[in-house]
């Protein structure tokens, strides 16, 4: 999500709110009998809502963002910070500590002991306690914050590390050889530079690596800035939400050395071979993308899932005037090193005037042989699609709720699949636990993962593999 609170109101957010508003004269609303009441949970029947964790009072009143994964606990970013949850009974999943510690978007990734989470609005200072002020003060402070997880019910703030523009989002990356047990990496996505911002000056072509030791975690620091886009990247095409100035989010293959960049108006593969100095291998830009939001690889390593988050987030797109094709997942084969574009998919039931709806963070759920996606659609809710044949995916299953009866913005943030259970990070309801049973998803369950950061991939399937998501090891009950 674009997020209108890291710089105040920014060029990113004046943009954002034109985008919004120019699509809110076109809206067709949907049916009204096809929209749930405010509030109503309709599945698929394939799919059960197993329960609703609502938010801890400390985050109550700001949103929930992404979820990572470890053993029988589960991590949920939030605005406001960010809480621990105990799924060892997903049935029964209860809160077991918050965390209040400010900063959009505290998207969160997890190794061992150590929690890293993202901070993309400018603060007073790195702590806890900071507030919220101007990028233009030279004192101001963005990037990532490290805890220490070891005591789930007391986690504590280790270590900060600054980067140029902040962390919007952020991907671990594992060291390759020996290396895995020493380092991590963290590869950080931030953009919309301004010349009145001192720690984000234009041009911001490039991402921001920092490695971490694992040994002596508060020794971590950025190791590398390589540049992306050393031509300016995608800045004219018609319908961009933002020229690309960086990139969104990253998603890595770490055994296949590949990553997939969704990078605002371009997307981009890269050879990480070298985890310092990723190299890009090919991009794309689509004249249907507004917005290249995030990205998900195959099983194989052959396909590429990229969203478009059409409207920031906050736009009623799913909607008869604006279509299939916009505001939904570009398909792409990975063939000779080339994305080669194959379909889009879009979920088939229209939201309400006042829904914000659009392609947003999902998973594989881990089947061998197929290749499927669980979604979220904010107020759209959950998808859980098949795209084996990348010409021709088809939503398998579906969960969603009527109207935010906030009136406002809300609806899942993340869906994903973990355990046999699937996951949503809900901006105002909290946590929901749902669990799919269909053929072609039932052979996902006998698979376990001990950990699981979506934005990390990792090979599943009978005897090999390393658990979808940089686990640590993969079981088959």
């Amino acid at each position: 999500m674009l997020s209108p609170l890291r710089k105040g109101l920014s060029g990113r957010f004046l943009v954002m709110a034109a985008a919004v508003a120019a699509m809110a004269l076109s809206v067709m609303p949907a049916q009204a009998a096809d929209i749930p009441a405010p509030g109503q949970v309709v599945t698929s029947p394939n799919v059960t809502h197993v329960t609703n964790v609502p938010k801890p009072a400390g985050l109550a009143t700001t949103i929930n963002t992404d979820i990572a994964f470890q053993g029988d606990y589960a991590y949920v970013g939030n605005y406001g910070g960010f809480s621990i949850y105990d799924i060892s009974d997903p049935k029964n999943a209860k809160v077991v500590s918050t965390v209040v510690c400010p900063g959009s978007q505290m998207d969160v990734t997890v190794h061992g002991n150590l929690l890293f989470t993202a901070v993309d609005s400018s603060r007073n200072n790195d702590s806890c306690s900071s507030t919220a002020q101007s990028a233009s003060i030279k004192e101001s402070w963005e990037g990532v914050r490290i805890f220490d997880i070891t005591d789930k019910a007391n986690p504590k703030y280790i270590k900060s590390v600054e980067t140029n523009c902040g962390s919007h989002t952020l991907t671990q990356v594992p060291g390759k050889g020996r290396d895995r047990w020493r380092n991590v990496y963290l590869y950080v996505s931030s953009y919309s530079p301004n010349a009145s911002f001192p720690d984000c000056q234009p041009p911001h072509d490039k991402i921001s690596i920092i490695k971490v030791p694992l040994r002596t975690p508060a020794d971590a620091a950025v190791v590398s800035t390589p540049v992306v886009f050393p031509d300016g990247g995608n800045e004219t095409q018609p319908g961009l939400l933002l020229p690309t100035s960086g990139c969104h989010d990253i998603t890595v293959y770490a055994e296949k050395d590949l990553a997939a960049g969704a990078c605002m108006g371009d997307g981009v593969l890269f050879d990480i071979s070298d985890r310092e100095n990723p190299v890009v291998k090919t991009r794309v830009t689509d004249p249907n993308f507004a917005f290249w939001h995030s990205a998900t690889f195959n099983n194989e390593g052959n396909k590429v899932v990229f969203t478009d988050e059409l409207g920031g987030g906050v736009g009623f797109t799913c909607n008869e005037a604006t279509g299939p094709n916009r505001g939904a997942d570009a398909i792409y084969d990975i063939r000779r090193g080339k994305l080669v574009f194959k379909s889009y998919f879009k979920i088939p039931r229209y939201q309400g005037e006042t829904e914000n709806c659009v392609a947003h963070n999902g998973s594989l759920v881990p089947v061998a042989g197929r290749d499927i996606l669980v979604q979220a659609w904010y107020q759209g809710g959950v998808s859980v699609v098949d795209f084996t044949d990348s010409a021709h995916p088809k939503e398998i299953g579906f969960f969603e709720r009527g109207p935010d009866p906030s009136g406002g913005s809300g609806g899942i943030w993340s869906a994903y699949y973990y355990n046999g259970y699937v996951y949503g990070s809900d901006f105002n309801f909290g946590l929901d636990v749902l669990s799919i049973k269909d053929r072609r998803t039932d052979p996902a369950r006998r698979v376990r993962l001990d950990e699981l950061n979506v934005q990390t991939q990792a090979s599943y399937g009978s005897g090999h593999g390393g658990g979808h998501g940089g686990g640590h090891g993969l079981d088959e009950e």
